[in-house]
């Protein structure tokens, strides 16, 4: 949680991220990634905590990963991007998901239209 503090547009970088801060940062969850696989627990609490740390992991990265994609600041809300610091609405008004293949060990990520149903 600290690294996503400081270099994922967290508490203690004021909300403020970079592409290169988010590259350090993901290149840190691939090493914690790699440890996490060798972490146990001695009784079923210890193994659930083991768990929710690799979880934390995947949710952080799958988040990352969607700031990454997003070329914009989507703020007021989450966080600001310095090297992309307006609201884009003409090419981000829309939601990002993401899918990942375990078998290739990749993400998809894309863009889906906003539909608004109430006028």
């Amino acid at each position: 949680m600290k690294a996503t503090h400081e270099y994922g547009a967290g508490t203690a970088a004021y909300y403020i991220t970079t592409p290169k801060n988010l590259e350090i940062l993901m290149d840190m969850l691939k090493t914690m990634r790699e440890d996490a696989e060798k972490i146990a627990g001695g009784d079923l609490h210890e193994l659930m905590r083991s768990w929710e740390i690799k979880h934390c992991i995947w949710t952080v990265e799958s988040h990352l990963r969607h700031i990454q994609f997003r070329k914009e600041t989507r703020y007021p809300g989450f966080y600001y991007q310095a090297d992309y610091p307006k609201q884009d609405d003409a090419n981000w008004f829309c939601f990002v998901n993401s899918k990942f293949d375990p078998k290739a060990q990749k993400w998809d990520i894309f863009k889906k239209d906003h539909i608004k149903i109430i006028p």
